[in-house]
């Protein structure tokens, strides 16, 4: 455990990695269906283990997955079955929100920042883009059609997921291509609020982490 702590934004970064552009590489259907249930399984594990420097917050959220593992059973790692969605939604809220925060602290406050240190840097930063996702899906959840574009015109809970988590990196990017827009105030300052988020992480917490990393650089 204490190896795997080591290299613990490694592991979060490569099943993130895995989770958003697996699908590249393996048939679409074999990939939501097989594989990312099973990536996203590692990514909560990954997860756990960047907060298991505090336990009872760790101890938490493995009682809580178990909990609606029992629940929900396999659909809890699944995008299907609209209904559960609902519910679990806010059970990844909370968790990547807390995961998100930690990564951030843990590389803020680094002594020394080497290899693992930026990757907990680039995870972090894809992080922010998943928050923005569950951000948008709970507005539109909560105020349907908040958000309307081309990419949206489907009654499938999977193909609006993968339009909404699209449209939250190209937010959090500062892209804005134009497909999806909000088209309501809530829907409109959540956007703003997102990319806000995104510049700051780059100009702040990328802009110290890398001058600690040349400044050590420089001392070696």
């Amino acid at each position: 455990m204490q190896e795997m702590y080591k290299n613990r934004f490694y592991i979060f970064l490569a099943t993130q990695i895995a989770i958003l552009f697996g699908s590249l590489f393996f048939p679409v259907q074999l990939f939501e269906v097989t594989i990312q249930p099973v990536l996203l399984m590692l990514n909560i594990g990954a997860g756990i283990l960047l907060i298991s420097s505090n336990k009872r917050l760790t101890w938490f959220f493995i009682i809580l997955f178990a909990a609606s593992a029992v629940v929900f059973g396999s659909v809890m790692l699944t995008r299907t079955h609209q209904d559960t969605f609902f519910l679990r939604l806010p059970i990844y809220f909370i968790f990547y929100t807390v995961v998100t925060f930690n990564i951030i602290r843990q590389v803020w406050w680094a002594n020394f920042v080497n290899q693992n240190v930026v990757m907990g840097l680039i995870s972090g930063y894809i992080s922010l883009g998943l928050l923005g996702f569950f951000l948008f899906m709970s507005i539109e959840l909560a105020h349907p059609g908040a958000f309307q574009g081309n990419l949206l015109d489907s009654d499938q809970l999977e193909i609006r997921t993968d339009a909404m988590m699209y449209y939250a990196y190209i937010t959090l990017l500062t892209i804005g291509y134009g497909e999806i827009v909000p088209v309501v105030p809530v829907a409109q300052k959540a956007a703003i609020l997102v990319g806000l988020i995104g510049q700051f992480y780059m100009v702040i917490i990328t802009a110290v982490v890398i001058e600690k990393y040349i400044r050590h650089s420089k001392r070696e």
